[in-house]
C-alpha cells in the first residue's frame, strides 16, 4: 500500500480543495446552503483575500476554468487585469528603468480579481451576494487566526513599511510588530469595502443579476475606483530603490471588465486537458504533455527514477523556452502549430541523455524566435517558491492561492487567485488593500510577445487546469508556485491520468522543477541547467542527475508543490485531495 499523508476524500454531495482550511470550509458551507460550485468558489476566493493576504488580495487577479452541468465545454474566466493606458515602454524608460519594478504602484495592472468573481456569480451563481460574501466580511471585521507565513512576510518588509509605506504599517504593524502565529487579526477597512459592495448591490433590488451588476459598477466606477485613482497618484518606494507614482486611473478601472474566453485544449492519453490561452503560461503544460507523448507511453514513466526526472525536466525546458519566445496577450501565437504532433515530435528529438544548458525555443511555421536581451543569469533561486519568496523591498516570486470545487449537479471550477499581495504595494487606507504588481511580467523591450503595451495583459504564471474524459469534466486542479505551477501540475497529471494514482497519492509524491529559463518575476533571473528536487528522491537519483549535467539544488523532503484537486469518478462519486506541505491546504467534502 502506498503511503499518503491523508486519504483521498470521497462522497457524492460536494468537494472543495483550497490552499487554506478556512476558505475550504467556507466554500463547503455555501454548498450546504444549497449554493452551487460557483457560489462556493467565489466565497472561497473572497475569504482567501482575507486569510492569505501575503498570497493574494482584491487588488490582484484570478483566472479560472469552469464546466457547467448544462454545458461541460470548458470556459476560461479571464480575471487578469491589463496595463493602464499610461503604461508605455517610453514612460518606464524615461524613469531610467530597464525592468518594471517588482513592487510598488508603478508595477500595478488594473485589479481583475473582484470583477471576475462577481462576473462568475452573475452568470452562474444562485445565492444572494451577501450570503456569498458573509464569511469574508466576518473574518475581516472580527478577525481570524493568522498563519505564521503572514507574520514572516511582514517581518521581511518591516523596514519598507515603517520608512516608506506607513499605510501598510498601520494595518500590518499595528502594535509595532508583525502579527504572531495564531494571533487574531482584523482588517476592518476591507470589511467595510465588502459591506459597501453588498449594500450597493442590494440597492438595485432583489434580482440577483441586478445586484451583481450594481456591485461591479461600485467597484469599477464608484468608491473603489475613486480611491484607487487618488492613491495611485502618490509616489511610493518600489524595488528599484526610488519613489514612483502609479499609473492606474479611474478611467482605467472603468474600462476593464473580466471576460469569458475559449480554453486552449489538448487531447492526451484518453483525456482532454484545458488551460488558459497563451496570455498565460498554461499552454506550456499542454506542450509538455504533447512532447512526452512523442517519447513513448506516458504510463511507462517511472517517476521515482533519475531517467524520468531528467526526461520531464528536459521537456519542460523546451516548453518554457517556447513560452518565452511566443506567448503573450494579443501576440500572434502559433498555438496550433506548437501543439501539433509534427512540432512535438521535432521537439522530442531534442531531448538527449544529458542536461541542456541552453534556452532553445523552436521555429513554428518556420518563424524565427525572438527572446528578451535583459536577463540576470545565475542569480539565486529560492527552492521553496510555492511559499512567499519576498525580498525586503517587497519584490515577490510565486505567491499564489488555489481553489477547486465540484458539486453534486456536475458543475466544476478550478481557480488560481493571486497578486495584490500585502507586500506588493502600499495599502490604500480607505479600502484596506494594496494594488498588485503583475506588470513586472512585461518586458520593457519592443517586439517581444510579452512586451509592455497599454491595455495588454501580462503573460501571467497563473494556470488552473480542468480535465475532461469523453466530454465530461473529471478533474480540476492547480497549484501556487509562479513559474513552477505547470511543472508541478505536469507531474500530478502524469501520476493520475497516466499512472492511475489517487489524487492524494499523486499530490504527496516527491516533486521537482527546473529553473533553466528566465523567471517571470523581477529581476527576471535565469539559472542554466538549474534543477530543484525534494531530498526524498534519494542520493542515487540525485547523483545520476548530477552526472547528466544538471545543476542540483536539493530542497527539503516536503517543500515543493502546492497541489489542490477535486475529481468526478464514475457513478457520481466525487473526490478531493490537498497538499500537506506547509500544513495549510485542506480538502473537505461529503
Amino acid at each position: 500500500m502506498t503511503f499518503t499523508t491523508r486519504p483521498t476524500l470521497r462522497g457524492t454531495f460536494g468537494m472543495v480543495s483550497s490552499t487554506h482550511w478556512l476558505a475550504s470550509q467556507s466554500a463547503m458551507r455555501i454548498l450546504e446552503l444549497g449554493g452551487n460550485a460557483f457560489d462556493a468558489a467565489a466565497c472561497a476566493g473572497f475569504v482567501l483575500h482575507v486569510v492569505e493576504p501575503h498570497l493574494n488580495g482584491p487588488g490582484g487577479e484570478v483566472p479560472a476554468i469552469v464546466a457547467t452541468a448544462g454545458d461541460p465545454t470548458p470556459r476560461v474566466l479571464a480575471g487578469q487585469g491589463v496595463a493602464p493606458a499610461g503604461a508605455t515602454i517610453d514612460h518606464y524608460k524615461s524613469l531610467g528603468l530597464d525592468l518594471v519594478p517588482g513592487s510598488g504602484p508603478l508595477a500595478a495592472t488594473v485589479p481583475g480579481a473582484v470583477d471576475a468573481w462577481l462576473l462568475l456569480l452573475r452568470d452562474h451563481g444562485t445565492l444572494p451576494l451577501r450570503t456569498v460574501l458573509e464569511p469574508a466580511i466576518d473574518y475581516a471585521r472580527n478577525g481570524h487566526p493568522v498563519v505564521a507565513r503572514v507574520g514572516d512576510t511582514v517581518e521581511t518588509v518591516r523596514q519598507l513599511f515603517t520608512e516608506h509605506w506607513p499605510t501598510s504599517a498601520a494595518v500590518w504593524l499595528p502594535n509595532g510588530r508583525p502579527p504572531a502565529p495564531k494571533e487574531l487579526i482584523k482588517n476592518t477597512a476591507y470589511a467595510d469595502t465588502l459591506e459597501r459592495l453588498v449594500v450597493s448591490g442590494e440597492s438595485a433590488g432583489s434580482d440577483l443579476v441586478a445586484q451583481i451588476e450594481a456591485a461591479r459598477l461600485a467597484w469599477r466606477e464608484g468608491f473603489v475606483a475613486e480611491a484607487v485613482d487618488a492613491f495611485s497618484k502618490l509616489p511610493h518606494r518600489d524595488s528599484s530603490g526610488e519613489d514612483h507614482a502609479g499609473l492606474i486611473t479611474g478611467a482605467d478601472m472603468a474600462a476593464f471588465t473580466a471576460t469569458w474566453e475559449d480554453a486552449a485544449t489538448l487531447d492526451w492519453h484518453g483525456h482532454t486537458v484545458a488551460k488558459t490561452g497563451p496570455w498565460g503560461q498554461g499552454p506550456a503544460l499542454l506542450q509538455s504533455l504533447a512532447v512526452l507523448a512523442e517519447l513513448g507511453d506516458p504510463g511507462d514513466l517511472d517517476l521515482t527514477s533519475a531517467d524520468a526526472v531528467h526526461t520531464t525536466v528536459e521537456v519542460m525546458k523546451l516548453s518554457y523556452a517556447d513560452r518565452e519566445a511566443w506567448y503573450g496577450d494579443g501576440a500572434d501565437v502559433p498555438l496550433k502549430t506548437l501543439l501539433s504532433p509534427a512540432y512535438s515530435a521535432a521537439r522530442a528529438a531534442l531531448v538527449g541523455p544529458d542536461a541542456s544548458l541552453e534556452l532553445r525555443p523552436g521555429q513554428p511555421d518556420g518563424r524565427k524566435p525572438r527572446l528578451p536581451s535583459v536577463t540576470t543569469s545565475g542569480a539565486a533561486v529560492d527552492a521553496t517558491v510555492g511559499e512567499p519568496t519576498v525580498a525586503p523591498d517587497g519584490g515577490t516570486r510565486g505567491d499564489t492561492c488555489h481553489v477547486d470545487v465540484a458539486d453534486r449537479w456536475g458543475n466544476v471550477i478550478s481557480a488560481t487567485p493571486s497578486g495584490g499581495w500585502l507586500q506588493s504595494s502600499p495599502v490604500i487606507p480607505s479600502l484596506g488593500f494594496p494594488l498588485g504588481s503583475r506588470a513586472q511580467m512585461f518586458w520593457l523591450e519592443e517586439g517581444l510577445a510579452s512586451s509592455l503595451a497599454p491595455g495588454k495583459r501580462p503573460r501571467t504564471t497563473l494556470t488552473p487546469t480542468l480535465v475532461l474524459r469523453d466530454g465530461v469534466p473529471v478533474l480540476a486542479c492547480g497549484s501556487p508556485g509562479g513559474d513552477q505551477q505547470d511543472q508541478w501540475q505536469l507531474l500530478f497529471l502524469l501520476r493520475t491520468l497516466a499512472g492511475g494514482q489517487d489524487l492524494q497519492e499523486a499530490i504527496d509524491a516527491p516533486a521537482w522543477h527546473t529553473t533553466g529559463f528566465p523567471s517571470s518575476f523581477y529581476p527576471r533571473a535565469s539559472e542554466p541547467g538549474g534543477l530543484v528536487i525534494e531530498s526524498r528522491l534519494g542520493t542515487a537519483v540525485r547523483d545520476e542527475l548530477v552526472r547528466r549535467g544538471h545543476v542540483i539544488t536539493e530542497s527539503d523532503a516536503w517543500s515543493l508543490g502546492r497541489l489542490c484537486a477535486v475529481g468526478r469518478e464514475p457513478g457520481g462519486v466525487l473526490s478531493a485531495g490537498a497538499n500537506p506541505r506547509g500544513m495549510q491546504g485542506y480538502a473537505v467534502g461529503r
